[in-house]
């Protein structure tokens, strides 16, 4: 079973490197490795340059327009049975793919979420209200959907590729998780979870996300719930 790993990549020239080995190095056979930069303004580009012959593509957006609008750039290049997310940072650990792609290669999932939040996995302590404000989006979008998801913001989404390749991706930004989550509750897909280990970084060790795009989660779950 093929796996493509999309990584979607926006001023990552201290990380990319370390990811993509650690990519490779996974203990899973069969993978192809798409990055899309979203026009980083570092040194990402001279990083990605030095990873020739070892990821299968690298796609480049002339403008920034954010994690969703790479990710639709991805699934539209991907050739794998699975589709994976991986964030190009280096808070989720590759070598759980096999973990993540068990409940599709069985034959009993569609789609798996990577949950942060249940196993015995390691996970780095960080920001208190990041956690809340995660659990508060996750119920909002349960309340929606009628899922009973535990992490719904997690980057570690798995995809039969037909699946995900049948679904248009409206946001450009962080509201592609709750604009996902939605489309697919309403497809009757077998969704599964998985525990997962977690190594977030701080902001001055380069995480994005913010209380704006908070703020746009909520948006997203009411429009993709209510209004579609």
């Amino acid at each position: 079973m093929k796996l493509s790993i999309i990584i979607p990549c926006y001023n990552e020239e201290h990380t990319i490197a370390s990811l993509v080995a650690a990519v490779n190095a996974a203990p899973y056979p069969d993978k192809e490795i798409i990055i899309v930069d979203d026009c980083s303004r570092d040194g990402t580009h001279a990083e990605l340059a030095k990873l020739q012959g070892q990821v299968s593509q690298v796609i480049f957006h002339q403008v920034n327009q954010g994690k969703g609008a790479a990710l639709r750039t991805g699934f539209q290049h991907a050739t794998g049975d699975v589709v994976i997310i991986q964030d190009a940072d280096l808070e989720y650990d590759p070598n759980e793919y096999a973990l993540l792609v068990e409940p599709i290669a069985q034959g009993k999932a569609d789609v798996v979420f990577g949950s942060r939040f249940i196993g015995a996995a390691p996970h780095r302590v960080l920001y208190f209200w990041h956690r809340v404000g995660n659990g508060m989006l996750t119920l909002l979008s349960n309340m929606f959907t009628n899922l009973n998801l535990t992490d719904m913001e997690t980057c570690y989404k798995v995809f039969r590729r037909e699946v995900i390749q049948s679904i248009p991706i409206e946001e450009n930004r962080f509201g592609f998780e709750p604009e996902i989550t939605a489309k697919l509750a309403r497809m009757n897909l077998r969704i599964f979870e998985v525990g997962i280990s977690y190594y977030g970084r701080t902001y001055a060790e380069g995480k994005k996300i913010g209380w704006k795009d908070g703020v746009r989660a909520v948006y997203c779950i009411l429009k993709y719930n209510l209004f579609r």
